[in-house]
């Protein structure tokens, strides 16, 4: 089987109805995003973050994988199918794809803010007096702004083996995760969908300027 890698971004989750939190002004629910989604903000208001991902957790658990997601996971009877995200909401996986590589953490999991190998499934509000198994306190399971990608390298070594590369609903404009596709293979057939891409089609790039679903919808139909 040729392996399919797939970059997707919040554009593949937003037909579900997943909320991006960020307004107009780049506010996220009203607050600098340094204050909800940092180390700094956690320890200035861990009250306030912990709030804010209870807010985001409650959501995710309101709404279903779209069309997209589900086409994703039905070419895993063709391809074998790698998908790396920059999301944190589990929509892959409830799609029924296998193998997903999730950049910046999942929203479903909370971790030990002293061990980070202590990961835990979390589907309720996470608050203060929250401890792991050692009495620390746990936090979102999150790659927040200034904390290293820890699944990059993962992500680079997977992009230089891809024999199709397809990207939905990023701009490719946040790093590292933008980097990727840099790493595949230049003959490499790449397709991107976006309803209002930043680049153009080139010899080995097919730009579809679709939503998530309806560019699914195209890109099959060219495979």
């Amino acid at each position: 089987m040729k392996h399919l890698v797939v970059l997707t971004g919040a554009g593949m989750s937003a037909e579900s109805g997943i909320k991006t939190f960020r307004g107009a002004d780049g506010l996220w629910e009203g607050h600098d995003v340094m204050q909800v989604a940092s180390p700094e903000g956690f320890k200035t208001n861990p009250e306030l973050v912990l709030e804010f991902y209870n807010q985001r957790r409650r959501q995710l658990l309101t709404v279903n994988p779209n069309q997209a997601h589900i086409d994703l996971a039905t070419l895993e009877k063709h391809f074998k199918v790698t998908i790396v995200t920059q999301n944190i909401d589990d929509l892959h996986e409830r799609a029924g794809s296998t193998n997903v590589i999730h950049l910046h953490g999942e929203l479903l999991k909370a971790r030990s803010i002293k061990d980070e190998t202590i990961i835990l499934d979390w589907k309720e509000d996470l608050n203060l007096g929250d401890l792991d198994k050692n009495g620390n306190q746990l936090r979102p399971h999150i790659v927040w702004f200034g904390e290293a990608v820890p699944l990059i390298d993962t992500a680079v070594d997977i992009c230089a083996t891809a024999d199709l590369l397809l990207i939905i609903g990023t701009s490719l404009q946040v790093y590292p995760a933008a980097s990727l596709m840099h790493y595949v293979p230049e003959s490499t057939p790449k397709y991107f969908i976006d309803p209002n891409p930043s680049i153009s089609s080139t010899k080995h790039l097919t730009v579809i300027p679709e939503t998530a679903t309806n560019g699914m919808n195209t890109f099959i139909s060219i495979l």
